[in-house]
């Protein structure tokens, strides 16, 4: 599915701020939701606003659950390059609040102005056709990588698919390249410590992380 491109994704933060949040008399909102309003968005939008929350250090919209199933629905298809996006009835009725979503986007306008300072329509071969796909299943491999129980588990693969998702809406094949990079890099590393070490592995990456952080 081909999603329009997006002059500045700050701008388009900011209107669904406006819509969701500002114009909306609702305290609550629904994952169903944001699939039917950002649906002719692609499977890019999406992916932005649920790898987002986990990315960076901003407030999440909640628990993890309703960040990791999405991703993994949505790279999923992408990957097998479905033109229309499809979540289970139990994903769609996850809900969080208004001022929570809102307090996000205040944080997040931000940051993403910060990445489009550097950004610019480059190497768009990377951000269509075929490239799609390769983009779902590396996201998909990502998503699958927060499942284990490491400090930065969801932060490191998350910013990767959110930076693959700005790169094509942003046409940005650098971007792209850099959050396969990124996310290959998280989930080559995490491998080869349970390859080497087995299942101890994981402790041993954990501890290691841990002596690193402030």
């Amino acid at each position: 599915m081909q999603s329009p491109h997006i002059h500045k994704l700050s701008d388009f933060l900011l209107d669904t701020k406006r819509l969701l949040c500002i114009e909306s008399c609702d305290d609550q909102i629904l994952v169903q939701k944001l699939v039917y309003d950002f649906k002719e968005q692609g499977y890019s939008i999406l992916l932005f606003l649920f790898a987002l929350p986990a990315a960076l250090p901003l407030p999440a919209i909640g628990l993890n659950l309703i960040i990791a199933s999405p991703l993994l629905v949505l790279t999923g298809q992408q990957a097998l390059g479905r033109d229309h996006i499809w979540m289970p009835k139990r994903i769609q009725q996850k809900s969080f609040k208004t001022a929570t979503l809102e307090e996000f986007l205040d944080k997040a306008v931000p940051w993403v102005r910060r990445i489009e300072f550097f950004s610019r329509p480059r190497l768009k071969f990377m951000t269509h056709g075929i490239m799609r796909n390769i983009i779902g299943l590396a996201g998909f491999i990502m998503a699958l990588s927060v499942a284990i129980p490491l400090p930065f588990t969801n932060t490191v693969p998350s910013f990767g698919i959110a930076l693959m998702a700005f790169g094509v809406l942003m046409r940005d094949g650098l971007a792209v390249i850099a959050g396969m990079i990124i996310g290959a890099c998280w989930v080559i590393t995490i491998t080869a410590f349970i390859f080497i070490f087995g299942i101890e592995g994981i402790d041993l990456m954990k501890d290691m992380i841990k002596q690193v952080l402030p």
